[in-house]
């Protein structure tokens, strides 16, 4: 009997107790399934929601593996806010196992979403890796047009848990927005003045391809769009090939891995470490990527360093 289990006739309670209406008083509880996420949430809710964060900064959401307070967290929650498209492979399990009836809402709802090259990924169940066929990228968030769906549908969400916030939602969502707009144009004047034989780059998973959709630079990566699987030496070889042919200029790792990957191939193709990049997870509070916004100025900072402007 797992855990989880273990816990479900404790849960009924709390369960029951969650189903009530949010009164005037009563700050809407929210939890999100990542630290970005968790971001987003804070700009649209401010003083009006109590928020919980399952993946906290600096951790990956893909191997992360929930506790059993997280599961009495999301029984109490009035909305769960996620990313889905199998970002989160823990997400169902936890799910079920609250008996949660708050609205679990997926923020990439309506998103541009991008295709996962490889059709899928690996998860690892019971110490056993197991591919789920999965057509699609996860991490939509790495485009600042697909920010702003996340806020619009985190916005809609509290809205209608809380009707009587609902005009403070819609104000914070609005004027986050124009943060958001700002945010683009920087990142795009930028990049621009990055020629285009500087703006190919090296990092150890497949998290970065809306940000090159969106704002045209080109990430290579031995692993794809999930970290549940490791990179195999053929992999690696391919990498190291593809740096050769389209003249990769900086090697950078990622902040919710160990950077011995990155290491090991910047080492093999005579490249240098650039840095690091803030992929699936913001930084702790005081570090630079606290914030959404922080982290993309904060990576595209170190994408302009290492490029050499």
């Amino acid at each position: 009997m797992t855990l989880f289990r273990k816990l479900a006739s404790a849960l009924i309670v709390i369960t029951l107790s969650s189903t009530l209406p949010v009164s005037a008083a009563e700050k809407l509880n929210v939890i999100a399934s990542f630290s970005i996420l968790a971001d987003f949430a804070r700009q649209v809710g401010g003083d009006r929601i109590e928020l919980r964060t399952i993946v906290g900064p600096d951790s990956d959401a893909h191997v992360y593996e929930p506790k059993p307070a997280d599961a009495i967290a999301v029984a109490k929650a009035d909305v769960v806010l996620v990313n889905g498209l199998l970002f989160e492979g823990f997400l169902q399990r936890l799910i079920e196992a609250s008996g949660t009836s708050a609205a679990v809402v997926e923020a990439t709802k309506d998103a541009e979403i991008l295709n996962d090259p490889a059709g899928g990924h690996y998860h690892y169940v019971g110490g056993k890796a197991v591919f789920h066929e999965a057509p699609l990228d996860p991490h939509a968030w790495q485009s600042i047009a697909n920010a702003k769906v996340y806020v619009k549908n985190i916005a809609d969400a509290f809205c209608k848990a809380d009707t009587e916030g609902c005009a403070t939602y819609e104000a914070n969502a609005q004027a986050y927005d124009g943060k958001l707009d700002a945010l683009d144009k920087d990142i795009r004047k930028t990049v621009a003045a990055i020629p285009q034989d500087r703006r190919v780059f090296v990092v150890a998973h497949n998290a970065f391809r809306y940000f090159e959709h969106a704002y045209g630079v080109t990430f290579l990566a031995p692993q794809g769009v999930s970290t549940d699987a490791e990179a195999s030496a053929a992999d690696v070889a391919g990498v190291v090939r593809e740096i050769a042919g389209k003249r990769a200029v900086a090697v950078f790792a990622e902040n919710i891995s160990n950077s011995r990957l990155v290491e090991q191939i910047a080492s093999e193709a005579g490249l240098k470490l650039g840095g690091t990049l803030y992929s699936d997870a913001l930084s702790k509070e005081d570090g630079p990527a606290a914030t959404y916004a922080d982290m993309m100025r904060q990576n595209l900072a170190t994408i302009r360093d290492a490029a050499g402007h």
